[in-house]
């Protein structure tokens, strides 16, 4: 049985690594570092296309897992059904929790305290002083509520939020209180000061914030979408924007990348960042930790973490 990883990271640069495996250094070039059909376990390039990431994975006729480098799967899912049967497919979870947390509150206040104009007035060397809105004593809604859901609630918990209601798949109960149905929704939005969108990406969240969700938003709100672009129906969004009837804090766009002269860019009251909410310092730690623990567990035989689903079960 063959014993052939595929990493997109130099191997001699992670410590701890089993040495019963064989590594291949692959990260989205056109060539193969060997032949895919030996590898055993596939870890998806970072940050690459979905065309990239897919490629090889016709040829894995002898894959047991594939381990993607981010919480999302919708990249990888093109190719499931190019897979053998019994491959479990990881994710990430975990890995970018601290970073996507950090970068969502980083948008709401920017978008709040009126940062972006301050950098605009910088360069114009205009004094824009003035009121503009606190996070203290706002209602923030998080739906998607898993781990960079939790971590991004552990972050608010110092603002002096009013309250934060939280959203999943389905209810459940956690320390901090309930977490409410997708079902749910109707009855939440109109409460929100700002709604923070951290749902994967599926068939049932494509369009998610369409324009019933954004109508049902208060006046003035903020919709800040670390998700994927696809949650939000951007005609939608840009019907609301253009009204000034809410605001937007954008780490995601659909399309992606936003192509220039796109009505997004310059949309009243909406701040875009380039998808960075993953891509900082604390990503490679925490990626190497979770890959050296997951390739300790597939040598030893032990349940891999992270298992989003299993083809053909």
């Amino acid at each position: 049985m063959t014993s052939e990883v595929w990493l997109p990271f130099d191997p001699a640069d992670i410590d701890g690594l089993p040495e019963s495996l064989d590594y291949r250094f692959w990260d989205g070039e056109q060539d193969f570092p060997a032949d895919p059909a030996d590898c055993a376990f596939y870890v998806v390039p970072y940050m690459k296309s979905s065309e990239i990431s897919v490629r090889p994975m016709a040829e894995m006729t002898s894959v047991r897992v594939v381990q993607t480098m981010s919480a999302g799967i919708d990249h990888v899912q093109p190719g499931l059904g190019l897979l053998p049967k019994g491959v479990q497919l990881c994710n990430a979870r975990g890995v970018h929790d601290a970073s996507t947390a950090e970068l969502t509150l980083t948008l709401i206040l920017s978008s709040l305290r009126g940062v972006p104009d301050f950098v605009r007035g910088q360069d114009r060397e205009e004094w824009r002083s003035g009121f503009r809105p606190a996070l203290a004593d706002k209602s923030v809604l998080i739906v998607g509520y898993g781990s960079v859901g939790a971590a991004i609630e552990d972050r608010l918990a110092p603002f002096e939020v009013a309250r934060v209601a939280r959203v999943a798949r389905s209810a459940r109960e956690t320390e901090r209180g309930p977490v409410h149905p997708i079902t749910a929704l109707p009855e939440l939005l109109p409460d929100a000061d700002v709604v923070v969108l951290i749902t994967p990406l599926t068939e049932q969240t494509k369009g998610l914030a369409g324009a019933g969700f954004l109508a049902r938003m208060k006046d003035g709100a903020l919709l800040v979408n670390v998700a994927r672009g696809g949650v939000v129906d951007t005609k939608a969004l840009l019907a609301e924007l253009e009204s000034g009837r809410i605001r937007a804090a954008l780490d995601v766009t659909d399309p992606e990348p936003l192509p220039k002269g796109h009505p997004l860019w310059h949309a009243p009251g909406v701040l875009i960042s380039p998808h960075v909410g993953g891509p900082t310092s604390a990503f490679l730690p925490r990626a190497k930790r979770l890959l050296v623990d997951q390739f300790h567990r597939f040598v030893n035989r032990e349940p891999m973490r992270n298992v989003v689903l299993t083809t053909g079960a």
